[in-house]
């Protein structure tokens, strides 16, 4: 079987297997956050914080319930690391540097999972697994959460109400994210990824060296990592690490996990709001973009011109030779586009041109599905600047979902879409302009320009992915891109929150014949067509400078 047939089988099935889900999941998903009763476990955690879960919140409540919660989890992760020496189970690890840790911490509650250490040989057992993998669920049900708060926002009229954060946080981590995660470990350990709590071993390799090994629970990590499109790898070398992804099955696994949920809340989506059809346009949108990505990257690396990628079949540097390049671009692209951050391979080493789409998917505000929860937010604050075009062109007061777009929504969504190229055009400036980040480009010209604009990409989009080159570990980077990472989290959340409440408040608006059918495919092609000129007049000359210089000159 030839390697381009093979890739056609492989992405034919993943789509096959996320279309199976998508209906199933994203039915399960809206009767979770629509159920009236508890389970039982679940009233044990509100007792255990004092909640009252059917206490319903207006967005000022919701937000600080957000901001609050993360506040203890980025205070409670950055002690852990600290002291991590003194606990059991250290490894004879020390206690990781404050700049570091506020990075780290910063990082896995953002649920971006930028890693600037070696996982193998900086965090303890009971890091990993009592701080950050607990924060891979924490992190992926606040973005759940908040996703659903705005869903609520469109379905309900005439009262502030958006649900209770509390009873929402809870039912996505014990309903949805820790029952899928339990299987899909059971099924990584079944097909060769390690789960233990050992000590570190030395081998002797072929060569006569000594080699530590480091083992942990991996599989279970490596789980929610992509469920929750988390992204931070047990190991440095992440999910190219066999330990983490032992061959094609758990690559395949892994690719459909970080994907199934951001494609089925579209469902969850049309549920709630009465209208399942609206859910197809929305998915519909991120999918074409997500496929056209696969297809250029793809492309982009079997045809690159020279001696060596020619012998080889394709462009091979940074790639697993299990895995080839196909698997790879499909894990690339995927991670890139759903604020993932795992890989399977090092984005430093793709081609000019497939850097660059890979930035864009960033860029686009990883929508296309996007990570849990804010890429269903994203889309719909796309879909609100849609709307509002296709207003102004015929003349209309734009309405979505029987919502008015008015001044107030349309200067949220305005807000919400100009923060993270802010971050990541002023990161990026001042890095290039100050000799720290100059010193930490490994490369220079556009491939060095481009490993910083990844960089300050990545943490503003709350990505988490590198151009592996790169040295981020001092303390300017874990600093700027901690900040980065928290600002590019939150402040959104702020606007996405406002924007919640004011379409609760509202009366719906009755549809007319001149009511714009954002359900067909003439919306759709818009909604495509609005994020790809917006995004591309924000970052379009940062592109050029860096993957676009490069690949042309190639």
């Amino acid at each position: 079987m030839s390697p381009v047939l093979a890739d056609v089988l492989l992405v034919t099935a993943l789509i096959g297997a996320l279309a199976l889900a998508h209906r199933p999941l994203g039915d399960y998903m809206a009767a979770v956050y629509s159920a009236k009763k508890h389970l039982r476990v679940e009233r044990w955690i509100y007792r255990a914080v004092g909640a009252n879960p059917d206490t319903e919140m207006r967005w000022p409540a919701y937000l600080r319930g957000v901001l609050a919660f993360s506040t203890v989890g980025v205070i409670f992760l950055y002690v852990l690391q600290r002291i991590q020496d003194k606990l059991p189970l250290s490894l004879g690890f020390k206690p990781i540097s404050p700049d570091q840790a506020f990075n780290t911490a910063v990082s896995f509650v953002s649920n971006t999972n930028w890693q600037s250490y070696s996982g193998e040989s900086a965090m303890s057992h009971v890091t990993q697994t009592a701080g950050l993998a607990v924060q891979n669920f924490l992190s992926a049900a606040v973005g759940i959460a908040v996703a659903v708060a705005l869903v609520r926002g469109f379905a309900r009229s005439r009262t502030g109400d958006l649900g209770n954060f509390w009873a929402d946080l809870v039912r996505g981590t014990v309903r949805i994210l820790l029952p899928v995660s339990v299987v899909a470990a059971v099924l990584l350990i079944a097909a060769g990824a390690i789960q233990n709590f050992g000590d570190i071993h030395t081998i002797t390799t072929l060569t006569g060296d000594k080699q530590p090994i480091s083992p942990g629970a991996v599989a279970s990590q490596e789980a929610i990592k992509d469920l929750g499109t988390n992204g931070g790898g047990f190991f440095n070398a992440n999910s190219s690490h066999p330990f983490e992804n032992p061959g094609g099955f758990t690559n395949l696994l892994e690719i459909f996990l970080l994907l199934v949920i951001p494609f089925s809340l579209p469902r969850t989506f049309g549920r709630m709001v009465g209208n399942v059809k609206q859910g197809y346009a929305i998915v519909a949108a991120m999918g074409i973009i997500w496929f056209l990505g696969v297809i250029a990257v793809t492309w982009i690396e079997y045809a690159h011109p020279g001696t060596a990628s020619q012998i080889a079949g394709g462009s091979m540097e940074g790639k697993e030779q299990r895995f080839g390049e196909g698997p790879s671009s499909l894990f690339a692209v995927s991670t890139t586009m759903t604020s993932t951050g795992s890989v399977n391979s090092f984005h430093d080493s793709y081609q000019g041109l497939s850097g660059g789409v890979l930035l864009l998917g960033m860029m686009l505000g990883e929508i296309a599905p996007g990570g849990v929860g804010s890429g269903l937010y994203g889309m719909l604050i796309m879909a609100i600047i849609a709307v509002f075009i296709a207003g102004l062109m015929v003349g209309r007061t734009p309405e979505y979902l029987g919502k008015k777009i008015g001044t107030r929504e349309i200067k949220l969504a305005a807000c919400y879409i100009l923060i993270t190229p802010a971050l990541v055009l002023i990161g990026t400036a001042v890095a290039t302009a100050l000799p720290d980040g100059k010193d930490a480009m490994t490369n220079i010209g556009a491939h060095g320009f481009s490993e910083v604009l990844y960089a300050y990409t990545s943490a503003s989009n709350n990505n988490g992915s590198a151009f592996a080159g790169f040295g981020a570990d001092t303390p300017f980077f874990n600093t700027t891109l901690g900040l980065c990472m928290a600002l590019g989290r939150f402040l959104p959340m702020v606007f996405v929150l406002a924007l919640a409440g004011s379409l609760a408040e509202q009366r719906p608006v009755p549809e007319t014949a001149g009511t714009l059918r954002t359900e067909k495919p003439l919306f759709t092609g818009l909604l495509v067509g609005a994020i790809m000129i917006i995004t591309g007049l924000t970052f379009f000359p940062a592109l050029a400078l860096g993957p676009l210089a490069e690949g042309l000159a190639a």
